[in-house]
């Protein structure tokens, strides 16, 4: 192989590598943003409110 040809050849192996880093942090992202309250629609958000569900049927249920 020339030197042309292995410069292509870490140049494409560079490109190949970024593109899977930054496929990778979108969807890590996108995960997060799930993990982060934003009033209602996210996961940590309902399962705050299934939280505070449990806990009011329990205080209900030791008080009878």
């Amino acid at each position: 192989m020339t030197p042309n040809d292995w410069v292509a050849l870490a140049v494409g192996g560079c490109a190949i590598a970024s593109s899977l880093l930054l496929a990778l942090r979108w969807v890590i992202k996108g995960w997060l943003n799930e993990l982060r309250p934003n009033g209602g629609s996210s996961m940590k958000d309902q399962i705050t409110r299934l939280e505070q569900r449990v806990d009011d049927l329990f205080v209900l249920i030791s008080k009878s």
